[in-house]
Formats: C-alpha cells, structure tokens, sequence
C-alpha cells in the first residue's frame, strides 16, 4: 500500500463517525485533497470547546461562519463575538463562482447557497440589533469589582454595599442607582448603617465612586439597566430547524478590554447558573465562538482567569461549547488551551525570531504525525487551508489533519446598513429588549426616603412653638428604614425573595439571576 493510499484509509477511519456529524473540508497529503476524505466533526463532542488560530488573511473567520452555519443546519443555535464587524453576511446567502466551484469539486462536498436565521445583538445605546444588559444587583459584586480594579479592602466595601441593598431591598439596577447608595452610606445613612455593619471608609467609597464614573465614561452606562436580557433567547430554533445564529457586534469593545472580559465572564456564568445540567447529549445546546479572544485573556487577572477556566470546566455540563478565535494558540492561558476538544490551526507567518518561536510553540500544542512536519506545514499552508485535530465520539484524539476547507455557504461580505436596518426591523428581540425602562429602585426609594424625611424635620421645625404650650404627645416610635420602605407596594412586590449571601462567589452571584430577572419583570410589566 502507497503512502497515500494508507493515509486515505487512516483518515476515512479516524473520521467515521455513526452519529451525526459536520462536514468541514477535504483532507491533504503533499499539497493534494485527495478525494473521498472528508474531515468531519461530530457534533456529540461540539460542546467539549475548541481553537481557530492563525495570522491576519489565512481564513478563520471563514472558519468560524462555516461552523456556526453548520451548526445552524443541526438545530444547533450559536453567539457569536463580532469584534471586527464582518460576520452580519451570515444572514444572507451565498454566491458561487469558479473557485468555489474548484475548491468544492477538489473536497467531494457540493456547494448550496444558503443563508442562516439570524439576531444581531449589541451592547450600546443605538447599536445595530437588540440591546443586551444586565442589572448590577445581577453582576454581582464580585464582577463588579473586577470591572472597577478595586483592592481589596475596596472589593469587601461593595461586598456590604451588596449586602445593606440585600437586606433593605433596594434593587440595583443601573450605575446610579450603585452611586446613589455609595453617597447614602457616607451622608445621611452613615450613622445607621456603621451601628449595623461597621465603620466605611469615606475616602475608599470615595475611591469606588470616582471608578464608577470613569466606568459611565467608556459607555457601561448603557449596559447596565432593564430590561435583562433572558439566555434562553439565544436557544431559538425557527420554523425550517435551523438553530439561530446570534451576531452580537461590539466593535467599540477593542479599546476596552477589561470590560469586554468582564462582560464575557458575566454571560458565561450566566448561562451556567441557568441552563440545567444536560450531561453527554447527541448534540449542544449551544456553542459560542469568541473572536478577537486575546481581548478576553490580556488584561485579565489571575482572579479573573482563575474564573475563566472554572467556567470552562463546568458549562460543558450544560451543553455549551465555547470556541476561542485568535492569531496565536499562545494567546490562550495553557490551563485553558489544555481542555479544548477541537484545534483549527490556519497558517502563521515568521518574520522575526519571536515569531519563530511562537511557532515551535504552536506546534507543540499538535498530536505527532507520520505525515506531517507541522512545524513546517503551519508556516506553509494557503488561504483556507488548517491542520485540525478532534475528538471522536468516544473522546479519543482524531488524527493531525492538514484540511482543506470547504467555503460558507452564506455570503462572505458584510451586510449593507439598509439590509442590517431591515433586519433589526424584523426582530422580536430587537422590541423586546430596546425599550427604556426606569423602574423604581434603589435610586428612587433613596431619594424618596430622605425627601420624607426633610418634610418631617420642617414639620417637626414648625410645630415646636405650640409643643412647648401644650402638653406633649406620646410620639410613635420612628420606624426603621426597612419597615418604611416595605409599606412601599412595588418594593414589596421587589422583596419577597431570600437575602442573597454577603460574599458571592461567581457563580453563587449570578446563580440567583433567575430569580432576580423575575422580580425585575414584574417590576416592568411584561409578564
């Protein structure tokens, strides 16, 4: 048997799988796709994470619309992370030409353009799509003072600012509401609240209030608020089975790192205190493709990252896999690299001997081949060309594969800024989640509280002359400030739930997301 006639049979038994599966390219030897070779990737370990690298122009992002379309085509429903703004075509369909023709005929796979269902989704106040946001109470304090870089005396300052909210139900739900509070606590409610929690430090809340602002001034003000945005709404399936592809566009995040990362952090563990535990199931639930991921990983601490990798670990449980995009696998922490099921590896470029040796180190991150110098080959490889390596449906590596990928079926430019508006016209989500609301909460009820009481000392200023002529009154004891503002019907109606914990953990914070959502709903009027 030839050399190449017993790589044909290695990789058509490494890639035969019984269940359903993605047809993702044609397999290569010596710069040739041979034929009847097809590199496929089952979708039972879809959720097991993965990694599409390589330089700037070799085709990733090519890769990740191919992925996310075929995924779409098993009713399987996908995010996506447009950092760079060119995935929109995905919602339309495709043309061919003669070198997709080519390229198609050379991998055995026939090429029909199609497009995918489609939700664009955005972080800020007039973006393109449904706006997505979450309320601070729900961020949780930990996020919360990641987001901020605080100490950590800092940190454990908003720890009890969390816990005095909790206990008193005061909602958080946007940024003033959080320096509203951070005010009361050193004016007005100081003396209270030191009787019950201990002493704050002025200058430390003072500290936390000025980040705040600085927070407001890279645009997070329009993050935080009602109404939140509800996970499940990334699980539609439309009427033809097609998983939904939802586009969330932050171009403006990439001078913005330390936000982004947080924010990545804070749906991840989101989706994991909510979805329920789904175990080994035929196909995902859900996968999100992270472009541009160096963006989550640079700027992050080793809290941050400690987190990132826990969330990893654990949300494979639900069904969701979690796909990195990036120039370099050396971009990925390696205790995160270390637990990736599917490596996509398109071509990097040595111009400097640091990129050579960033390339050995890559190269590293690859199963051995008796076909392959993939140290040579990942320098190598065309446009649209990657080494991939998967796991099959019992978990065991596939074979090292130099792939020659198949083209997306949708269109491959951007959608023009009347097909986005006509797209964001048709949205449900786009309604749903685009209305403004200010509901009443801790802002509000604070302000209320110390309007009261002003009115009450003017009153009491009043009525002293003819308190010193008659006799006195036996006064009502006041009442505290937590009977006060549960005579209030909509913070009753805000409060019959159980006080959170004083220190929440990730995932201990945003697993009371649910229930914080319901109470923000009920707050707004939808249901």
């Amino acid at each position: 048997m030839s050399n190449k006639e017993q790589f044909t049979s290695d990789m058509q038994s490494g890639y035969a799988f019984s269940g359903p599966s993605i047809q993702l390219g044609g397999a290569m030897i010596d710069g040739e796709c041979q034929a009847n070779s097809i590199v496929s990737l089952p979708l039972k370990t879809m959720n097991r994470h993965g990694l599409i690298a390589g330089a700037t122009g070799t085709g990733k992002t090519k890769t990740l619309q191919v992925l996310a379309e075929q995924l779409s085509l098993q009713g399987v429903p996908s995010l996506l992370m447009d950092i760079k703004g060119d995935l929109s075509g995905i919602a339309a369909m495709g043309e061919t030409n003669d070198h997709i023709t080519s390229r198609h005929d050379k991998i055995g796979i026939p090429f029909v353009a199609d497009g995918s269902p489609v939700e664009l989704l955005t972080l800020t106040k007039g973006g393109s799509g449904a706006r997505l946001r979450a309320t601070v109470t729900e961020f949780g304090p930990v996020l919360f003072s990641k987001i901020l870089e605080l100490n950590d005396t800092q940190s454990g300052i908003l720890s009890m600012i969390f816990k005095y909210c909790d206990d008193n139900e005061l909602p958080l739900v946007d940024l003033k509401d959080i320096r509203k509070v951070l005010n009361y606590v050193t004016t007005d409610g100081k003396e209270a609240i030191t009787a019950e929690y201990g002493a704050i430090s002025s200058a430390s809340v003072g500290t936390i209030s000025r980040k705040i602002v600085e927070l407001e001034q890279q645009g997070a003000d329009s993050f935080f608020g009602e109404r939140s945005f509800d996970p499940e709404d990334l699980l539609h399936i439309d009427e033809d089975g097609k998983g939904q592809i939802s586009v969330l566009r932050v171009t403006d995040m990439q001078d913005k790192p330390k936000l982004f990362s947080t924010f990545m952090l804070q749906m991840l563990a989101e989706i994991y205190a909510t979805f329920p535990e789904q175990g080994d199931a035929e196909k995902p639930k859900l996968v999100l493709f992270i472009d541009e991921a160096h963006l989550v990983f640079e700027e992050a601490s080793k809290a941050l990252l400690s987190q990132i990798e826990q969330i990893c670990k654990l949300i494979r449980s639900k069904g969701v896999g979690i796909y990195f995009v990036t120039q370099n696998p050396t971009d990925i922490p390696e205790a995160v690299l270390g637990q990736l099921g599917l490596k996509i590896q398109h071509a990097l470029r040595a111009f400097t001997a640091k990129d050579r040796k960033s390339i050995k180190l890559a190269a590293q991150n690859y199963p051995s081949s008796d076909y392959y110098d993939v140290e040579e080959l990942i320098t190598g490889m065309g446009i649209g060309e990657a080494l991939v390596t998967g796991l099959s449906e019992k978990g065991t590596p596939t074979p090292l594969v130099h792939t020659y990928l198949r083209a997306p079926q949708s269109r491959m430019g951007v959608l023009s800024d009347g097909e986005l508006k006509e797209l964001v016209s048709r949205s449900k989500l786009a309604t749903k989640y685009n209305e403004e609301i200010d509901s009443e909460s801790a802002y509000e009820l604070l302000s209320a509280k110390l309007e009261d009481a002003a009115e009450k000392e003017e009153a009491a200023e009043a009525e002293a002359p003819a308190a010193k002529a008659a006799p006195a009154k036996k006064e009502k004891e006041e009442e505290g400030m937590l009977a006060s503002l549960s005579k209030n019907t909509a913070v009753r109606q805000v409060g019959r739930t159980a006080a959170r914990e004083i220190t929440r953990g990730l995932l201990g914070v945003l697993g009371v997301r649910t229930t914080s959502r319901r109470r923000s709903r009920k707050r707004s009027g939808w249901f």
